[in-house]
């Protein structure tokens, strides 16, 4: 691997960062003062050439209210084949389609989505959506 091109695992990190802060329509500028670095570090961050300590990671996680485990989320082979004591008995989730989360139509409406408070509401708009969606491919099948 070249010396000037960023590690594969921190380029995934900083994608996640950047779609998380990017999700809570967060500035660069307002999560470096959260955990004390200038926004151009945030972009070398996001961009994977700066690379992550620990202390960083868990700095990050705690300014946007995530684990830290979200960063490495979608990021290789190195999940747990068998349900293990770790994976709780829980299946594997899928993974996403980074394309379709990163446009502007699908970031304003997470926002808003998050904008919701009430539980019970926001539920309700999932309910919404899947139904949508599966009366949208009912519909594509009659054809």
């Amino acid at each position: 691997m070249v010396m000037n091109t960023p590690h594969p695992v921190d380029t995934h990190v900083g994608r996640r960062l950047r779609l998380k802060r990017t999700i809570l329509g967060l500035s660069q500028e307002s999560v470096g003062k959260e955990i004390g670095v200038t926004f151009q570090q945030i972009q070398k961050y996001e961009r994977g050439i700066n690379r992550m300590g620990a202390s960083r990671l868990y700095d990050f996680a705690k300014a946007l209210g995530v684990q830290v485990s979200y960063f490495f989320e979608g990021y290789g082979d190195y999940a747990m084949d068998e349900m293990s004591n770790y994976a709780l008995g829980e299946p594997p989730t899928s993974g996403f389609d980074g394309e379709k989360i990163n446009n502007r139509e699908t970031l304003e409406v997470m926002r808003a989505y998050y904008r919701i408070k009430n539980p019970s509401l926001r539920k309700r708009v999932i309910d919404l959506i899947k139904a949508m969606a599966d009366e949208n491919n009912d519909e594509k099948k009659a054809i």
